[in-house]
């Protein structure tokens, strides 16, 4: 009897996913657990595993089809493989793309290169990796593919349109990430009332302990320590003092999460993605740390999972590592609220009735007005804000 392929379940953010490639052919034996086919969402490339010990009976949908939540994906059976059954299938599926793809790429890699492999018609060994154990990345993907771009350009004109003033534009399709970030943002436009509050803080306390502490920290729990554990600590005390800031709109009902679950922007091949931090009200700053060191991992090698992104009650974003001095962060329906950390620069204040030079940071906290009100909204980015000058508040509990 055939068992379905299906798609898993997507999370209410991520609309559809495209199959990337289907690693097994009809008719070959499959191994359990051994990756059937890959898929690919706006956020991450996902890895289909064989249910069972079988042969892959046949394919529903081919390399670069679009698919939902559910779909079915192909059949697959228990059995071994019959060799003059086997004889008659062919050896190349037939997929969507007219380019027969003749690239070797070894097995070990991530989805993510596989997929940058697969895309430029390059051989794994080809390329030298500069990972742990020679282990392809992204990035020597792309510096191949950026230097013979570079190469090619020198004796080939790059064909752009030329409107109608003679000036030359080039037209670009929009990435399936790009489209999903655009329809996400007119989402929150339109189905929230979105407002911004800001604040400041002085960082020097937060300074002087982390400088104080860092190296015992790191060696009692192999973890660095950074600003953004103190942030996502002072954060759950403030959720936990506003629940509204924790809550979320169902329809004509308010949902109040007893849990913080916060969402940590981080940076990855396609963009940045927000994996949850479950549970934070639990967590130690050691934690916080290892897990979002480990969520830094997976988003760079693309092995970020669909439970991993989903969910979450609350959104921290750093625009500050890149550079930004102050921005109004977009809200991550249904999530209510979003904290935007920024860059730390030095700056006048004034102490005691005396100007001294403090390295400060803007916060900005955008929340949808229909849950949070306003005094709601400034005292909660003013209890994280007293937090972090006083960390060790955080440790007190008070």
């Amino acid at each position: 009897m055939a068992v379905e392929i299906k798609t898993p379940t997507l999370p209410e953010s991520v609309a559809d996913a495209l199959v990337v490639s289907w690693l097994k052919k009809p008719g070959e034996q499959v191994a359990l657990d051994e990756i059937l086919v890959e898929i690919e969402t706006d956020k991450v490339i996902l890895e289909i595993p064989s249910p069972l010990n079988g042969v892959l009976e046949s394919i529903v949908e081919k390399d670069g089809a679009t698919v939902i939540s559910e779909q079915l994906l192909g059949y697959i059976k228990e059995g071994t493989v019959n060799k003059n059954e086997q004889s008659d299938i062919p050896d190349i599926i037939e997929n969507n793309s007219d380019k027969e793809t003749k690239t070797t790429i070894n097995a070990q890699t991530s989805p993510a290169v596989r997929k940058e492999l697969r895309e430029n018609n390059l051989n794994s060994a080809d390329i030298t990796g500069s990972g742990k154990n020679g282990r392809i990345l992204n990035e020597d993907v792309q510096a191949v593919v950026q230097s013979a771009s570079s190469a090619s350009t020198e004796s080939i004109s790059i064909n752009n349109d030329v409107n109608t003033d003679g000036r030359i534009e080039q037209r670009v399709p929009m990435t399936r990430l790009r489209k999903r970030i655009a329809e996400r943002l007119q989402e929150a436009s339109q189905s929230t009332a979105m407002l911004t509050t800001f604040n400041e803080v002085n960082m020097q306390p937060l300074m002087d302990m982390r400088n104080q502490y860092k190296e015992l920290f790191e060696k009692t729990h192999n973890a660095r320590l950074g600003f953004m554990s103190l942030f996502v600590k002072a954060s759950t005390v403030a959720l936990q003092r506003f629940p509204e800031v924790n809550a979320s709109i169902d329809k004509d009902d308010i949902i109040y999460h007893s849990y913080c679950d916060i969402g940590i922007a981080v940076s990855s091949p396609r963009g940045l993605v927000v994996p949850i931090l479950r549970n934070t009200e639990h967590m130690s700053m050691a934690q916080v740390e290892s897990n979002i060191a480990g969520f830094a991992v997976k988003a760079k090698e693309g092995k970020l999972t669909m439970d991993e992104l989903s969910g979450g009650t609350f959104t921290i974003t750093n625009g500050g590592v890149f550079g930004s001095l102050f921005s109004t962060p977009i809200l991550n329906p249904p999530q209510s609220a979003i904290l935007g950390m920024h860059g730390i620069n030095k700056r006048v204040v004034v102490e005691n009735d005396e100007m001294v030079i403090r390295p400060m940071m803007y916060l900005a906290l955008s929340y949808d007005h229909k849950i949070i009100d306003g005094q709601s909204a400034v005292l909660f980015l003013k209890t994280i804000k007293e937090l972090v000058e006083n960390p060790q508040r955080i440790l007190l509990e008070v």
